[in-house]
């Protein structure tokens, strides 16, 4: 069955950085462009990060543009997102999920994991 575990949150202080890992299973995580998401408490979830199939291609929010970084790794399934002079706005619970297909349609969502910026 298809399997989204995201990891790697956890608390920070403004300025700090987290790697965050998405591993898929489940489907052919190749073909398929991957999408991290967040969503705050008491907002609409958001994407904040998009990479194409094949790595080569990647978009970001303007509220993270700068400071994160989306890569992938076919060979092990797995996403990442390296966040980097994280502020207090981008604590939030992240999620990945593909950015099309029939997971994209359904609302199957993985876990997600939290990360919280605080000092």
């Amino acid at each position: 069955q298809v399997q989204l575990v995201e990891s790697g949150g956890g608390s920070v202080q403004p300025g700090g950085s987290l790697r965050l890992s998405c591993a898929a299973s489940g489907f052919t995580f190749s073909i398929y462009g991957m999408n991290w998401y967040r969503q705050a408490p008491g907002k609409e979830r958001e994407v904040v990060a998009t990479i194409s199939s094949g790595g080569g291609s990647t978009t970001y929010a303007d509220s993270v543009k700068g400071r994160f970084t989306i890569s992938r790794d076919n060979a092990k399934n797995t996403v990442y997102l390296q966040m980097n002079s994280l502020k207090f706005e981008d604590t939030a619970m992240y999620y990945c999920r593909p950015t099309w297909g029939p997971i994209a349609a359904s609302t199957f969502w993985g876990q997600g994991t939290q990360v919280t910026v605080s000092s």
